[in-house]
């Protein structure tokens, strides 16, 4: 598997993990114009009334509008479905990110067994 070049930012890839009482959708990489539309799109399909799911960004290294835009547009779709959406593991930028623009309260903290709090 070839690494990729120093300098070169990771490819945002998303990892799905279904378990019986919450659905972790592990990210990676950067949360930007191009991987904001991947990312609605792949967990715009987990939204269902009175489900759990959790967004792990412990992998992600930078965000911008669009991909708070996309993580927004997450919220709103899953609070109208009836849907609980968490977000576990936002590294320093990124919390200080959703902090700054007061969206961090939106969000409930999300702790058990499986998931690690920053």
């Amino acid at each position: 598997m070839s690494q990729p070049e120093a300098g070169t930012p990771p490819r945002f890839s998303l990892e799905v993990e279904v378990q019986p009482d919450v659905t972790v959708v592990r990210c990676v990489g950067r949360l930007v114009i191009e991987s904001g539309s991947t990312l609605r799109a792949e967990v715009q399909k987990l939204i269902r009334p009175s489900a759990r799911l959790v967004l792990d960004l412990t992998g992600v290294t930078h965000c911008d509008s669009m991909g708070i835009g996309a993580v927004i547009g997450l919220y709103v779709s899953s609070k109208s479905a009836g849907c609980r959406l968490e977000l576990i593991n936002l590294g320093p930028n990124i919390r200080k990110l959703f902090s700054i623009t007061n969206l961090l309260s939106l969000f409930e903290p999300a702790a058990d067994a499986t998931c690690r709090m920053p």
